[in-house]
């Protein structure tokens, strides 16, 4: 099974749980409608990957998410991550009322970094940077349904198993990944760092 890291452990979950729509401006660049409950889809342990492609048959973009380790129902853990889409594919299947799959749960479409222990999702920030220009940034506060409260929705008709990943959604700035382009994702809490990762996409 594909693996994360938290605190230097590798731990293999059964599942990651996406929420799309989660950033009113991200529901707005993209021309959606805010969502009344949240939006979610699943990716399977074999998205989890450590490459970030630029193609994968077709251009693909970049999503960046704070995450979160699921254990004994809790978040456990947090971190920042990529959701990696073919947006032609997604907005293809979407006019036809098809699901996602094909556009969001490929290898290789979900990226983390080392998950760090936290005690709950208050004051959580996230950027993404590329060659060192902000491309996205964005905090729990913003969010139309906090961690917590998707946690305890996704409970109501799935089950956890302990590993599992929650990615909370999108901010705005979503785009297509360049070639070349050396990508560093970052996690805070109030200001300062908690974990970062970087990649240069292929």
């Amino acid at each position: 099974m594909k693996a994360v890291f938290l605190a230097g452990k590798a731990i293999s979950p059964s599942k990651v749980v996406c929420i799309g729509r989660n950033y009113a401006d991200h529901a707005k660049e993209l021309g959606n409608e805010l969502p009344e409950e949240p939006v979610v889809f699943v990716k399977p342990a074999s998205a989890i990957g450590n490459v970030l492609h630029a193609e994968h048959g077709e251009p693909l973009h970049y999503e960046a998410e704070i995450c979160f380790m699921v254990a004994s129902g809790k978040l456990i853990a947090a971190t920042v991550g990529l959701d990696l889409t073919k947006r032609a594919s997604q907005a293809r299947l979407k006019a036809k009322g098809l699901p996602w799959e094909r556009a969001k749960a490929f290898d290789g479409s979900a990226l983390f970094g080392e998950f760090v222990p936290c005690n709950g999702s208050d004051g959580l920030e996230l950027r993404l940077t590329l060659d060192g220009a902000v491309l996205q940034q964005g905090h729990t506060g913003q969010m139309l349904f906090s961690p917590e409260s998707l946690l305890e929705e996704v409970s109501s008709f799935m089950s956890w198993e302990d590993g599992d990943i929650m990615m909370t959604g999108t901010p705005a700035g979503v785009g297509p990944l360049q070639v070349g382009g050396h990508y560093h994702a970052e996690l805070l809490r109030h200001g300062e760092l908690l974990t970062s990762v970087s990649w240069q996409a292929r």
